[in-house]
């Protein structure tokens, strides 16, 4: 529901949103630049002597204000002519034409009316409303995927297109909820909707035969500071019953031009101040600096429509909208998914379809859009989760686990997880398992045992299937044909071979970069976009099942880079290592975002052993910025499988790497990396304390390691691993 509420009005609305926009974040310049080219009071100067100045300089002035930016504008007749300009006031001479500028004017009309006058201002009323409701549902769609609005500010993953639209989202969020709230009181106000009317002091007339006093004789004129004034009219010469109306930010007055004295007077109601501060906060008049920041978070709105609309084609090319869903409060089988790369909703389209040929009405989502009240007809819940990292969950999924441990009464109709993981991780579908035992906590039934899928195993899934079947009482046959992308060709342009000595042969191949189209170019997809880290899944003969490796490069480097191990029997390592230069492969790109550096100046600690070491040596060589990179890398013996030791030397060199410590099983000292590192733990401290981030890759053994020998240095410290991760200073990739 809440992602219907934020996609609707950005689909509808979008073209009237990014002129609202576009157009305010242009307008917003205008105050600035009305600020920094007006002539400003000297300190010290009334209203009085102001005045005296302008009237000197023109005899048949009629009326003088001062706007927000302290630009004083004079409007007169001189020998029944109309004349206007900019005042200085420190001279009372004419400064600039008072003429407004025909670009503003322009910008203002499309703004506000798209040139259609009240019918216009209605239609942008709409837009600024699509933007409220657009502003607030993505604040409360960033909080669901940030894991509660305690985790505002944490570290965004996945896709790029989802990260940058959250990373933009939670810069603008304010500014935009602001403009468009002020919006929508400002055509309010207009349309006389809100009793927000002057409160004008009680007509007096002024006494009769007396002459005109001169400003400076008039105890409120030479009281009032220029910087209170907001507007002076004279009385007009050919009506002795006029009299000066002052405003200023007191209130207004009008005062008896023969005797000075205040005939009447009203102080601004609380709408009237109401009013005069949300016209300050949308237009930025009186507050320029607000208005270029308004402005700018304005800006973000194009970025934000179209990372919105790339993410919403990506849902439905992946599944994540199934065609014939069924409303979630018809639906009896709730059909809930957890998906880190997109593949979990494959087999999610696999069971809803199989249970709706079954008879079966059902409603698929996100299992972050999990709420109890939804599902009135709800007869069970199925939910399958992938498991992201150590045990974590997926990123669309973070603050679920907290939701169901929440639920003071837990649903009525029972529950079925599915866990999808690698059964070669410790962690082995361990946020499935996390779910089961929190819906076990707060008494939720289950409709059947914690099944697992082992590698995205098309069995596995069949054999659960017929399980669910045997629940429901008939016959489920769940025949999943993994999805694979569409794989590319490239050519192996060059080797370099490792560890032969050692009966453990490894080698670093890079291969061409294939033809990118221009479509590919502009939209990044393909291999025209990737960085070191991301993966390369690899197809090997003989196999539907990709074999993915941590790339050594990004497409900014030229050529695609990858460091294979040949594994006893490994069917994809082993025909990968026995390539000859020339020879191809089929393959495509995954993105891996979170195990990339983290942008800034501050430290990176890198770890890795054997063939670990290839997406640090991506970093490394990516870092032309010389930022501090300290690179802790562990393998056999220096002579048969120090991978990429002439590039280390070579970067270390030339500034990209800082530091290299190395550790050698069966040569020297014979150690591990993860000793090396509690040998080093001083050094490794002082980078921890000036806030390193830590990236480890390789085998499971090395980074179980690798964590000990962190865990108590950071003991040491007074903080922990676990905080290092929710701050996203600790990444890993092992295999």
């Amino acid at each position: 529901m809440l992602r219907s509420i934020h996609r609707w009005p950005g689909l509808i609305a979008a073209l009237l949103v990014l002129v609202l926009a576009l157009s305010g974040a242009a307008l917003s310049v205008f105050p600035a630049l009305e600020r920094a080219g007006a002539p400003q009071a000297p300190a010290g100067l009334s209203v009085a002597d102001l005045a005296a100045q302008v009237e000197a300089a023109h005899p048949g002035l009629e009326q003088i204000r001062r706007a927000p930016s302290g630009r004083i504008t004079a409007w007169w007749f001189d020998a029944g002519t109309p004349g206007s300009a900019v005042i200085d006031p420190a001279t009372g001479a004419d400064a600039v034409s008072a003429d407004p500028s025909s670009v503003e004017l322009w910008l203002t009309n499309l703004h506000r009316s798209l040139f259609l006058g009240d019918t216009g201002r209605l239609v942008m009323a709409a837009g600024a409303a699509a933007m409220a409701v657009l502003t607030l549902s993505g604040a409360a769609l960033v909080a669901r995927r940030m894991g509660g609005w305690r985790r505002w500010f944490g570290r965004t993953r996945g896709p790029w297109p989802g990260r940058v639209h959250v990373e933009l989202a939670r810069f603008a969020v304010g500014g935009l909820l602001l403009s468009s709230l002020t919006a929508l009181w400002m055509t309010a106000s207009t349309f006389s909707l809100l009793p927000d009317e002057a409160v004008d002091p009680a007509p007096a007339v002024a006494t009769a035969g007396l002459p005109r006093l001169a400003p400076a004789q008039i105890p409120l004129l030479a009281e009032t500071p220029v910087a209170d004034l907001r507007d002076l009219s004279f009385p007009s010469p050919q009506d002795p019953t006029d009299v000066f109306t002052l405003s200023a930010a007191g209130g207004t007055a009008l005062i008896d031009p023969g005797t000075g004295a205040v005939l009447s007077s009203a102080l601004p109601s609380a709408w009237e101040r109401a009013s005069a501060i949300v016209e300050m906060l949308h237009t930025g008049r009186g507050a320029a600096t607000l208005g270029l920041i308004l402005g700018l978070m304005a800006l973000s709105v194009p970025t934000l429509a179209v990372t919105g609309a790339v993410q919403w084609l990506r849902t439905r090319r992946s599944g994540v909208r199934l065609p014939g869903n069924v409303a979630s409060g018809s639906a009896g089988t709730i059909l809930l998914v957890a998906s880190e790369g997109g593949t979990t909703w494959g087999f999610a389209r696999t069971l809803r379809d199989a249970l709706a040929q079954a008879g079966h009405s059902v409603h698929a989502a996100p299992l972050s859009a999990f709420d109890p009240a939804r599902y009135g007809k709800a007869k069970r819940f199925l939910i399958l989760a992938a498991t992201y990292g150590e045990g974590e969950a997926p990123a669309a999924a973070r603050g679920v686990l907290d939701r169901i441990r929440a639920l003071k009464t837990p649903p009525a109709a029972p529950l079925a997880v599915l866990g999808f993981g690698d059964r070669s991780f410790p962690e082995f579908c361990a946020y499935a398992q996390d779910l089961t035992e929190a819906a076990r906590a707060v008494g939720w039934a289950e409709l059947m045992p914690l099944g697992t899928v082992n590698r995205q195993s098309p069995q596995d899934f069949a054999r659960w299937g017929r399980d669910l079947g045997d629940v429901l009482g008939h016959p489920l046959d769940l025949a999943h044909l993994p999805q694979v992308p569409q794989g590319e060709v490239l050519r192996l342009i060059s080797r370099r071979d490792y560890g032969t000595e050692m009966q453990a042969p490894a080698a670093i191949l890079r291969f061409a970069l294939p033809k990118l189209g221009l479509w590919q170019r502009l939209t990044g997809q393909g291999f025209a976009r990737f960085e070191a880290g991301d993966l390369l899944g690899v197809l090997p003969e003989g196999s539907d099942l990709p074999r993915f490796y941590s790339l050594a490069s990004g497409a900014r480097d030229g050529f695609v880079e990858i460091c294979v191990r040949r594994q006893p029997g490994g069917l994809c390592s082993g025909q990968l290592t026995a390539l000859a230069p020339g020879a191809t492969v089929t393959a495509f790109l995954r993105r891996n975002p979170a195990f990339h550096p983290a942008k800034g100046r501050k430290p990176l600690i890198l770890v890795g052993a054997g063939a670990g070491i290839a997406p640090l040596a991506g970093f490394v060589r990516a870092n032309r910025r010389h930022r501090p990179v300290h690179l802790w890398f562990g393998a056999r013996t220096p002579e048969s499988d120090f991978l990429y030791e002439e590039d280390l030397t070579a970067w270390r060199a030339d500034g990209r790497l800082s530091g290299l410590s190395t550790a050698f099983s069966r040569a020297g000292r014979r150690e591990h990396v993860q000793d090396r590192i509690g040998a080093e733990a001083a050094q490794v401290g002082q980078l921890l304390a000036a806030g390193a981030q830590v990236l480890v890759c390789g085998g499971r053994e090395m980074a179980a390691g690798v964590r000990d020998a962190l865990s108590a240095i950071l003991e040491g410290q007074g903080k922990s691993l676990a905080l290092l991760k929710e701050e996203g200073r600790y990444a890993e990739d092992v295999f």
